[in-house]
């Protein structure tokens, strides 16, 4: 019974609402008008208010003391602008502040809200001319707060620096893509455009100072991605396919050298010796003035005659032949090859010197005469033999 009667409460309300969207929710005339753009802001008609505020509205805000001489040279110029809306201005030069209010003659509700912006701009070293332009409809502003998102100095400049790029180049091609005003700033960026370009320019603001993306990167998708808004037949496909991806890789960095833990010693380290106690040791203490300044003279002369050594080998080493390098053989076998030339030379000596010995002892024992006598014989034996033949 409990489930039913709470289903029936579900329908009950369910009816409700299907009554009270009938009721409010009615066709209007002008939902189907293709005549209507929904998307254009209108400019303000001061008809549409013509009793003007009920209350008072007043913002203020500080200035540095350097934008002092500016804003006191520039300021009847931002007067005049406000005055055209109904807006009155003061700036107070004791507490170094600028302060926007309504007045009688004021029938546009947002243009305090807009002044507000302007002395914020203007605050952040943002030209008279160009904040002037943010009471227009068209143009809203963004101040970005980088000063918190790093924490090191030298890194934050250093981003910063990134972001701005070599002779302000990367911020004038994020003015052009983004078609919105940046200025960098201290420790915040101000930006003015449209809604759309404001967007972009935070997201890569925030990305390049967070170290997540370098903001040429950034650059080369809002290229494409303004080529591709051209092509009317993208207009209801994915862009992903034709974007580029950009994977972030981690550059290996320098280890921080560990330092050895010194062991932990409860009592201090011994106290060094003293001049004195050195002198006592050695005896010198107790030496006579007059030995003491021996002692030093012959420490002196030794030094000197050390560093006139030293001298005069350095003089001489300049006079010296370089020495010849020789030209060694690395290969083994040349080396394997020498050894062999080597035996076969020592054996072939030792060959020759045995011969030359054999033939001093032969010629030792050899007589001359025995063989003169031979050889005479033989010749009369000769001629004899030619006498029979005759």
């Amino acid at each position: 019974m409990a489930e039913v009667e709470e289903q029936q409460h579900e329908n009950h309300n369910l009816e409700k609402k299907a009554k009270l969207k009938v009721k409010h929710d009615k066709p209007k005339p002008w939902d189907d008008d293709p005549n209507i753009d929904r998307w254009t802001i209108e400019k303000f008609d001061p008809a549409w208010n013509p009793t003007g505020m009920l209350e008072v509205s007043t913002f203020s805000t500080l200035f540095p003391q350097y934008r002092e001489k500016y804003l006191q040279e520039s300021w009847p110029r931002i007067e005049s602008a406000l005055k055209q809306y109904g807006v009155a201005c003061k700036l107070n030069l004791v507490e170094g502040s600028m302060t926007v209010s309504t007045t009688r003659k004021t029938r546009d509700p947002y243009i305090i809200v807009k002044a507000r912006d302007l002395i914020k701009l203007l605050s952040r070293s943002v030209p008279a001319p160009q904040a002037i332009k943010i009471l227009e409809d068209e143009v809203q502003c963004d101040i970005i707060k980088i000063g918190n998102l790093v924490r090191n100095k030298e890194r934050f400049v250093k981003r910063r620096q990134r972001l701005v790029g070599p002779n302000s180049s990367t911020l004038k091609a994020m003015e052009i893509l983004t078609e919105c005003y940046i200025l960098v700033q201290g420790s915040t960026v101000a930006a003015m455009g449209s809604f759309k370009g404001l967007k972009q320019v935070r997201r890569v603001v925030e990305q390049c100072m967070r170290n997540e993306l370098h903001p040429v990167y950034q650059i080369k998708d809002l290229m494409m991605r303004k080529e591709l808004a051209k092509d009317p037949e993208l207009a209801t496909q994915s862009w992903n396919r034709f974007l580029p991806s950009f994977k972030k890789k981690n550059v290996q960095q320098k280890k921080p050298k560990s330092k050895e833990k010194k062991t932990y010693e409860p009592l201090p380290p011994p106290q060094p010796p003293r001049k004195v106690d050195l002198q006592l040791e050695s005896g010198e203490y107790f030496l006579n003035d007059k030995k003491k300044s021996e002692k030093k003279w012959e420490e002196k002369q030794g030094k000197q005659a050390e560093k006139s050594t030293e001298k005069k080998r350095k003089r001489d080493a300049s006079f010296l032949p370089p020495e010849e390098t020789v030209q060694r053989i690395n290969n083994s076998n040349k080396s394997e090859d020498g050894k062999k030339d080597l035996t076969e030379l020592t054996q072939a000596l030792k060959s020759k010197t045995k011969e030359l010995k054999k033939r001093k002892k032969t010629q030792e024992k050899v007589n001359a005469e025995d063989y003169i006598a031979v050889a005479s014989a033989e010749n009369s034996s000769k001629k004899r033999s030619k006498v029979t033949r005759d």
